[in-house]
């Protein structure tokens, strides 16, 4: 640990800023996402995030285990990063859609609880780590055809509960703050599932997945996937702004919701030529969720003309010769997005997943429309 980030973290302990601080700067959480293979050196700019979020590690036996064999090395590149960026944080995520099998294993009692928050506590020396966060999608429901129970609901909060009073006694012992997010699902029925006015008092940070509102194979009609706002003309009336209102009124302060984007797409095919393919029938193609990468390089411009909802503030593509269709991202609604996060008062951006865009351009947008916030006012 670098003399600046031991001097930093004993203050926050030593003035008892907990998990109820907000930062002074909008967070910018990456998640990042080797799969099985290993990060090398250039493969990630320090300088435009805040936070890393590795993942993910895996629920092995009750305890958190490394997800892959190359993530040891790749992890160990990871928090190397703090040397070029000082205020840089490097969080474990742990579970995800394939892995969050056990998690209602794990919550279920105060000893099946404890072996777990014994192994994270352990992660994070051995890998020199600054937090943990808890992606369990989802609890009280299947997700990825999960275990789950109804009991869920309260164990997740226990979960949280106690891995903040633990985090909390490791953070003295460490001289520096650890840190505790979790991944929520954007939904009312996620909302339904967990009590998230008590979650929050133990958390410093919500990463809301404000995005997948639409997927082919899930949705047979065409939508944004990642709405800002939400269009009159959306048949499932969903947005971003609708779920920030659902977690505000759930009892979560604005400053800990990080706004979730994603760095990739959503795609439908045989897509009829009508109002350039949104809210239309379509089906699910071979390659469903296209990285930001492919659609820059393949796909505007080859074919595809893009459209803005003005509505919605959301760009969509579509193709009339190959009758498909494609929600994404793109700079301009990152800059909508940014604007909406400063003039709420929400605690930052989070995205899915550093490596889907090679080019850099998502992440320099929102690192750019952040630094142009206006000032905050309740």
């Amino acid at each position: 640990m670098s003399m600046n980030r031991f001097v930093v973290g004993t203050i926050l302990i030593l003035l008892g800023i907990g998990a109820v601080a907000r930062a002074a700067e909008p967070v910018i959480a990456g998640y990042v996402f080797p799969q099985t293979g290993e990060i090398q050196p250039g493969q990630i700019d320090p300088h435009k995030l805040t936070r890393i979020n590795f993942a993910f590690a895996h629920i092995a036996g009750g305890r958190m285990a490394l997800g892959s064999a190359n993530d040891e090395l790749s992890l160990a590149h990871v928090t190397m990063l703090r040397r070029q960026n000082p205020g840089l944080t490097v969080l474990i995520s742990v579970g995800g859609w394939l892995g969050s099998a056990d998690f209602s294993d794990v919550a279920l009692t105060a000893q099946s609880r404890a072996v777990f928050i014994q192994s994270a506590m352990e992660f994070l020396r051995q890998h020199d780590l600054d937090g943990v966060d808890v992606d369990w999608e989802y609890p009280g429901d299947a997700g990825a055809g999960n275990k789950f129970r109804a009991e869920d609901k309260q164990n997740f909060t226990l979960l949280l509960k106690e891995l903040r009073e633990r985090m909390t006694q490791e953070s003295k012992a460490m001289h520096r703050r650890l840190y505790l997010t979790i991944a929520a699902g954007a939904s009312e029925d996620y909302l339904a599932h967990t009590e998230m006015g008590k979650v929050q008092q133990y958390v410093d940070a919500i990463n809301l997945m404000a995005y997948d509102y639409y997927v082919a194979g899930s949705d047979a009609t065409t939508g944004n996937h990642a709405p800002l706002l939400t269009d009159p003309a959306d048949p499932k009336k969903v947005s971003a702004n609708a779920s920030v209102k659902a977690f505000e009124a759930a009892g979560v302060p604005a400053g800990k919701i990080i706004l979730g984007v994603p760095f990739y797409g959503r795609m439908w095919e045989h897509v009829p030529d009508a109002r350039g393919g949104l809210f239309q029938q379509g089906k699910l193609p071979a390659n469903g969720n296209p990285p930001y990468t492919l659609i820059k390089e393949t796909m505007l411009g080859h074919g595809f003309m893009r459209y803005w909802d003005e509505a919605s503030q959301a760009p969509y593509l579509y193709s009339k010769e190959q009758q498909e269709f494609v929600s994404y991202e793109d700079p301009e609604s990152l800059g909508a997005k940014c604007h909406y996060v400063s003039s709420h008062g929400l605690g930052g951006v989070s995205f899915w997943n550093y490596f889907n865009d090679s080019s850099g351009e998502l992440l320099g947008a929102i690192d750019a429309g952040l630094q142009k916030r206006p000032a905050y006012t309740k």
